[in-house]
């Protein structure tokens, strides 16, 4: 099969290695959003700076979609950990994505699901899951991974808004961007996976945490994509 893979990160940082290693053969500008097109070893790949939150992250699925006709998605970056387990620096591959701010329960709803959607969680792609973890394995030995669940809301969870209320998803970590590209890709029937560095523990401490961390995570996630793209066969 020929892959053609949409690789998203919301930030600069998250996708500025990846934009200096790869073989650009175009760029295209759409949504006010830049698209580079080309190659990571022998996969074609469109690389690209969402911006942050869902309604960004959504648009840029659907212009690679649109535009480039790729076969599958890849969104990476960072996020904060949900469970005690994870640390600083592990890597989380979803299983499934979920909105932890959407609340329509007055209408029956469960917390987290839209209303008349026909589901609460966006199944990640088995065989791109496995990939990432394959991945993860061979770029970054020393780095402890986990697969579970990612939640997503265009809040940053950690002070003023608690995390104790997002308990209820059994998550493993929770970002601005994954579920917004989840659920894109599933209106499309597109095949995804979200794979985050964990750069703070989602409790006050991002500030601190943050700065200190940024640069390792995104070269760690850039490692793992450019061998998980060398090695999708």
């Amino acid at each position: 099969m020929a892959y053609k893979i949409g690789i998203i990160g919301a930030m600069e940082v998250e996708v500025e290695i990846l934009k200096n290693d790869m073989e650009i053969s175009r760029t295209f500008e759409k949504a006010s959003m830049t698209f580079y097109e080309g190659k990571i070893g022998d996969t074609d790949v469109v690389v690209v700076r969402s911006g942050i939150a869902k309604v960004n992250a959504a648009l840029c699925v659907q212009v690679l979609v649109d535009e480039f006709k790729i076969t599958h998605v890849l969104n990476t970056g960072i996020a904060g950990s949900m469970d005690a387990k994870i640390n600083i620096g592990d890597i989380v591959v979803s299983t499934d994505a979920c909105y932890h701010d959407v609340d329509a329960r007055i209408f029956g709803y469960p917390m987290g699901e839209i209303p008349s959607l026909g589901t609460r969680f966006f199944e990640a792609d088995k065989w791109l899951r496995e990939k990432a973890v394959e991945a993860i394995k061979a770029a970054n030995p020393d780095v402890n991974v986990f697969e579970g669940r990612v939640i997503s809301g265009d809040q940053f969870i950690g002070g003023d808004v608690p995390k104790d209320r997002l308990l209820e998803f059994n998550a493993l970590c929770t970002e601005m961007e994954g579920a917004g590209i989840a659920q894109a890709a599933w209106l499309n029937h597109l095949p995804f996976v979200v794979v985050r560095a964990i750069s703070d523990k989602a409790d006050g401490s991002a500030e601190m945490d943050y700065p200190t961390f940024e640069k390792k995570a995104a070269n760690d996630c850039a490692k793992l994509v450019e061998y998980m793209m060398s090695h999708l066969d």
